[in-house]
């Protein structure tokens, strides 16, 4: 009975000096508004469209146009800020778009000012590999290669999978959207479940795992077993 007496005594006190970041409090969309705050529909598995990102090589193709057209022979390279510069457009920003995306941009600048009707076709010759950053509760926080397709579930594989103290509910995701900021919070716990669909990830997204400050006291808590051990023999004793 004491020992039961202590835990729930000690319990909100240790939660209550826990220091661990947690992510509940943070700013930042969840549930269904964190998908679409990525660009990724709620309703169904994250498209696995290939994005284009710096330093990677296009091949573009303006039909009957070989002066337009930049073969796989000769690609052309995707600058460090993302841009790329074509034959009387000048300038294009490419990176974070997918290929036909791209296509559709050159033709629609191509149209009525040069061409009628443009054809364009884009294709990725050869691609660098992409990072992510994985931090927080994480056995192996660090940056990683990963694929197109890679999920957030992967990427926190890749990182030896989540602490004992991590907030599986409470796992943020920071991208770049148009040169601004976005954050997004994602329940592990529901997509494991398969509740939820698995987001796919981009190069130079952040993931963080957040802290659990209620796993914290409780492993506290029990890291006391030699206090309850004391109270059980004063109680044997009669006292």
């Amino acid at each position: 009975m004491i020992r039961r007496l202590l835990i729930f005594v000690l319990l909100p006190l240790l939660a209550a000096c826990a220091t661990g970041p947690t992510l509940s409090g943070a700013n930042i969309p969840s549930g269904a508004a964190a998908y679409q705050a990525l660009g990724v529909p709620s309703t169904q598995a994250a498209p696995a469209e290939y994005h284009i990102a710096p330093f990677d090589s296009l091949a573009i193709n303006v039909f009957q146009e070989p002066d337009l057209s930049t073969p796989a022979s000769t690609p052309l390279e995707v600058d460090a800020s993302g841009n790329i510069n074509l034959p009387l457009l000048g300038t294009v920003a490419a990176g974070g778009k997918t290929t036909d995306q791209l296509a559709s941009v050159i033709a629609a600048s191509l149209a009525g000012r040069f061409l009628k009707n443009p054809q364009v076709t884009v294709a990725v010759a050869s691609s660098v590999p992409q990072k992510v950053t994985v931090q927080g509760e994480v056995n192996q926080a660090g940056i990683y290669d990963i694929k197109s397709k890679t999920t957030l579930l992967q990427a926190i594989a890749l990182a030896k999978g989540e602490t004992k103290l991590a907030a599986t509910n409470q796992v943020a995701v920071f991208r770049t959207i148009n040169g601004q900021r976005m954050g997004a919070l994602f329940d592990v716990d529901a997509i494991r479940r398969g509740t939820a669909p698995d987001p796919a990830l981009m190069a130079d997204d952040i993931v963080i795992v957040g802290h659990s400050r209620k796993k914290e006291a409780w492993q506290n808590i029990m890291s006391m077993n030699p206090l309850f051990g004391i109270f059980r023999a004063v109680n044997a004793s009669g006292l």
